[in-house]
């Protein structure tokens, strides 16, 4: 499926070509207002997805694993590259 997401490393956004697997999402579902709602491996990298209509943050070389598919942690990356 294509989406387009924010590259912070490049400074823009992109349109990129992802898989949206249960292997490779992991959803948190108790959300509220800008929580992070999935964390998804790609290429490497991991996506960040807020939950609300913003576009997915792209993080190049960190993984669900190298955080403990964790929300907090995830929310705590997107905001460093934010």
């Amino acid at each position: 499926m294509e989406i387009t997401v924010y590259n912070p490393q490049k400074g823009r956004l992109e349109t990129i070509d992802v898989a949206i697997t249960q292997e490779n999402t992991t959803c948190f579902e108790d959300c509220q207002n800008n929580d992070i709602h999935t964390i998804t491996d790609f290429k490497g990298g991991i996506l960040i997805r807020e939950i609300g209509y913003t576009y997915p943050f792209w993080i190049y070389d960190v993984s669900r694993e190298d955080i403990g598919y964790d929300q907090q942690k995830a929310k705590e990356i997107y905001h460093k590259y934010r």
